[in-house]
């Protein structure tokens, strides 16, 4: 082949059922299968190193079987190719990712080389691309890399070759493995291996123009066709996240005492719910009704009631005088029996059981807070029906409405709203790093 000629190209998406993205690229004898996975922010890796950093979102791996380069040998834990390999196509597609608020996923990328006849790296960047925009990963641009290698008639740097998209056999052989990736508009990581003892700048021109003419072309001819941009749209197998910003003294009604709230929303959803300390919440369901019924109880619980709004709520207890019903996790009103149905109900038993579901509308709030709720007016009024009138001159309903408060009161106590308690078992609160 030519000095600056590429092997031949290919490359394609979706070539695995059920993940969330695939792809595979091949250059020449070097081909690559990636597969891109992901998971809520609670699922970032955590880093335990020297530095500040806890967590990482983004996590690329690299897999080298001996059977891509046709040998026979036990897979064994990662060796410095592995974990060197896997860094640099990590780095250089850090760059192109929508930040947290963007995209709020962790994403684990993993390269498979299948074929292996050089710069399985860059063949990496290349497939885990294709499978980032596959999956829906909003990518500002997709990265393309390509390497370069060096001939020198023993180590005379002013007598020297450099060329195209190295093999093998040339890497053995040649002084220098300079890899380059990045976009139409820049680099975004650069890696070089030498066996001389340093780089003129002539030879380091020649080897960016080079490297840079190879990125465009995989760009144009092979990447961009097979897939142009990212897909709107998750795969229908990839987890759905919605977020909300809440406020941060409203956090701890979200989580309830002991994580009791949290993990109730949590069982009746089948959600997963991330809270960030800065008021930052994360619902995670592979179900979209779910997560969006998850999301509305905690707007509920973080919002006011309002007279007129509708809630489904769960019959809890039964009085003489009505029914309290907890129409969000945390919130009790009060369906009095006037207010249960349309026509005479005479006890309440007759019409509710505890743990019948029903529909309720906030009726008032009183100037205690007190949330008085109607199961009748969430249904037609009849035609005929007329107001009962209570009778003038008559004590006896001041009395009841006496007993009726007392009662009421009695009925609310013992909840202790404000407790923020712990984290529990399901939810999880995660603290900004």
């Amino acid at each position: 082949r030519g000095i600056d000629e590429i092997r031949p190209l290919s490359a394609e998406v979706d070539i695995v059922p059920i993940v969330h993205g695939s792809a595979l690229f091949q250059r020449g004898q070097t081909q690559v299968v990636n597969i891109c996975t992901l998971a809520p922010l609670s699922q970032a890796q955590k880093l335990d190193g020297l530095d500040n950093a806890t967590e990482k979102r983004y996590i690329h791996h690299y897999n080298f079987p001996g059977f891509s380069v046709g040998e026979a040998r036990n897979s064994r834990s990662p060796g410095r190719r592995e974990i060197g390999h896997g860094a640099l196509a990590e780095r250089s597609l850090v760059p192109v990712l929508p930040s947290e608020e963007e995209f709020p996923y962790a994403i684990r990328s993993v390269s498979e080389i299948m074929m292996s006849n050089g710069s399985t790296s860059q063949g990496s960047v290349c497939a885990s691309t294709l499978a980032l925009m596959a999956a829906g990963v909003p990518i500002k641009r997709p990265v393309a890399g390509i390497s370069c290698g060096l001939m020198t008639n023993n180590g005379d740097l002013d007598d020297h070759l450099v060329f195209m998209d190295i093999q093998g056999i040339e890497d053995f052989y040649g002084d220098m493995d300079f890899k380059v990736a990045g976009t139409t508009e820049g680099i975004t990581s650069i890696q070089v291996d030498i066996k001389v003892k340093g780089l003129t700048h002539e030879i380091i021109r020649e080897a960016f123009a080079m490297t840079q003419k190879g990125r465009l072309q995989i760009l144009h001819d092979v990447m961009i066709p097979c897939i142009a941009e990212p897909r709107e749209n998750l795969s229908p197998t990839a987890p759905k996240i919605i977020q909300t910003q809440i406020p941060v003294d409203k956090i701890s009604e979200v989580i309830g005492k002991g994580g009791k709230t949290i993990n109730k929303i949590i069982d009746e959803t089948g959600a997963q719910i991330d809270i960030e300390d800065d008021g930052r919440v994360f619902v995670f369901s592979e179900n979209q009704v779910n997560g969006e019924k998850a999301m509305r109880i905690i707007e509920g619980i973080v919002t006011d009631p309002e007279p007129g709004q509708v809630y489904e709520g769960v019959v809890t207890r039964l009085m003489n005088f009505g029914a309290f019903v907890e129409f969000l996790p945390g919130k009790e009103g009060l369906v009095h029996v006037s207010k249960i149905a349309w026509e005479h109900v005479d006890k309440v038993e007759d019409v509710l059981s505890v743990g019948d579901v029903v529909t309720v509308m906030v009726s008032e709030i009183d100037s205690q807070g007190r949330i008085n709720l109607s199961m009748r007016d969430c249904i037609e009024k009849p035609e005929d029906y007329v107001e009962p009138q209570r009778p003038r001159g008559s004590r006896g309903g001041r009395g009841g409405d006496r007993n009726y408060r007392r009662d009421r009161d009695r009925g609310r106590g013992g909840r202790d709203r404000d407790s923020r308690g712990g984290r529990g078992d399901k939810g999880h609160f995660r603290k900004k790093s």
